[in-house]
C-alpha cells in the first residue's frame, strides 16, 4: 500500500463489542488477567503498552517500512531512549549542525558517559577520520536543523555498515511521507511526532523506528516501557487521527516551502536561502535523490544582523513568531535566541515553518513586513 493508504487504514483497531471505524480512546491503566495469569486482550498495564499507542507505533511502523516502532512523550524522550541505551565509555559521531535539544542533552546529560564529535556529515571523509575503537553510531539528522543540510543517508550507511556502526536519523523535518531512511540503509529512524506528524501545534511526542529487532533495539524498548515517558492514550489518539491526512499536508506545506523559497531567493534583503529544492542548495541532488519533496522548512539570513532579524519577525502579521514547526498555521522565528548564548546558528538567520495557509498571502505578508524594515 501506499502511504496515503497505510496513513488512514493501519493505525485502525476494530473493537469486537463496537466495530468502531474511529478507535476509541481508551484511558484504562490495567487491564484484565485470565485464569492462568495471561493477558487475552494483549495489554497489562498502559506504562508497557495501550492500545491507542499500540495503534499508533503499528502506523508508524508501516509508514517507515520498519519493523517495530516505540512512541515516546516527546521528541526529546525518544533522542534520550537511544543515548540511554549506548554503553557508557562509547563514543558517537554527530552532525555539527543539529537539533539544540539534542545537542545540549549530549553536553550535559550524557557528557560524562558517552564520547560526542560534532562533524560536518557532508564531508564522508571526515566521518572516516573521526571513527574510533569505541565508536558506535552515526547520528544524522537531514534536512538539518537549522541549516537545512542534507546528507547522503545511503553513502554514510555504506561506512556505518563497513565499520559496525549504528546509523540513527533524525527524519522530523522530512517526515515518513517524504523521505524513508531505512529503506536508504539506516537502522533506526526518529520523529518528534510533535511536528509533522501531529501537524497541527497541539500534541506532545516522540518515536522511533528500527529496521530490526535486535538486542539494541530491546535495549531501547526497556528503557520506554520501565522508564515509562510515554504518551498518553488521548495523545496517541490525536497522532493517529493526525497521520491520516500527513502525506496530503506534507504537500502543501512543500508547494508553500518551495514558493516561499523562490520569492525570498530574489529578495533584496535576504542575503541567502536555505531549502533543498533550491537548485543553489549545494545538498540539491543528493534530497532529490532521497526525498520525495521537499518539505515546509526553510532558514534565511536576513541583510544586517540580529536587530534587522528581530525587526523581520515583529513585523510579520500572519506567520505566528514561536518556537517549533508543522502545523499547519506558519511559524516564524529567530533561533538564534532560542537557543541561548551559546549557540552557533547565525543571529541573522530566521526560521520558517510554511503552513497551509494560501500561498498568495504568505509572501503579502513578508512584503509588508519587508518594507517596514
Amino acid at each position: 500500500m501506499r502511504a496515503e493508504t497505510i496513513a488512514i487504514h493501519a493505525g485502525n483497531l476494530y473493537e469486537i463489542s463496537t466495530q468502531d471505524v474511529t478507535p476509541p480512546i481508551n484511558l484504562s491503566t490495567t487491564f484484565l488477567r485470565n485464569e492462568d495469569g495471561g493477558y487475552s486482550g494483549g495489554h497489562m498495564y498502559s506504562r508497557v503498552s495501550n492500545p491507542n499507542r499500540s495503534a499508533l507505533e503499528n502506523i508508524l511502523t508501516e509508514l517507515e517500512q520498519g519493523a517495530d516502532c516505540c512512541a515516546f512523550s516527546s521528541g526529546n524522550t525518544a533522542g534520550m531512549s537511544v543515548f540511554q541505551a549506548i554503553k557508557p565509555g562509547s563514543h558517537i559521531i554527530a552532525p555539527d549542525d543539529m537539533y539544540w535539544g539534542f545537542k545540549k542533552q549530549l553536553q550535559t546529560i550524557f557528557a560524562d558517559t558517552i564520547a560526542i564529535d560534532f562533524i560536518d556529515l557532508t564531508d564522508l571523509n571526515l566521518i572516516e577520520q573521526h571513527i574510533k575503537g569505541n565508536t558506535v553510531m552515526i547520528w544524522v539528522e537531514t534536512p538539518s536543523n537549522p541549516l537545512l543540510k542534507i546528507t547522503d543517508l545511503k553513502a554514510i550507511a555504506k561506512i556505518s555498515k563497513a565499520h559496525g556502526l549504528i546509523l540513527a536519523c533524525d527524519s522530523t523535518f522530512a517526515s515518513p511521507c517524504l523521505q524513508n531512511p531505512i529503506a536508504l540503509g539506516a537502522d533506526l529512524v526518529m520523529h518528534s511526532t510533535t511536528k509533522y506528524i501531529g501537524g497541527h501545534s497541539d500534541v506532545l511526542g516522540g518515536a522511533l523506528i528500527t529496521a530490526e529487532k535486535n538486542e539494541f533495539w530491546e535495549k531501547i524498548r526497556n528503557v520506554q516501557q520501565i522508564g515509562g515517558a510515554v504518551p498518553s492514550p488521548f495523545d496517541c489518539f490525536l497522532l493517529v487521527r493526525s497521520i491520516k491526512t500527513l502525506a496530503y499536508r506534507m504537500r502543501g506545506h512543500s508547494t508553500n516551502g518551495m514558493a516561499l523559497a523562490q520569492y525570498l531567493e530574489q529578495h533584496p534583503k535576504v542575503a541567502a536561502v536555505y531549502y533543498p529544492g533550491l537548485t543553489s542548495h549545494p545538498g540539491h541532488e543528493t534530497a532529490k535523490a532521497q526525498m520525495r519533496d521537499f518539505g515546509g522548512m526553510l532558514s534565511i539570513l536576513v541583510k544586517g544582523g540580529a536587530p534587522e532579524a528581530r525587526n523581520l519577525v515583529n513585523k510579520v502579521k500572519i506567520f505566528a513568531q514561536a518556537t517549533s514547526l508543522g502545523g499547519v498555521e506558519s511559524l516564524i522565528e529567530h533561533r538564534a535566541s532560542v537557543e541561548g548564548p551559546d549557540t552557533k546558528t547565525p543571529q541573522n538567520l530566521i526560521r520558517i515553518s510554511a503552513g497551509l495557509e494560501h500561498i498568495d498571502d504568505l509572501i503579502a505578508d513578508f512584503e509588508q513586513a519587508f518594507a517596514q524594515i
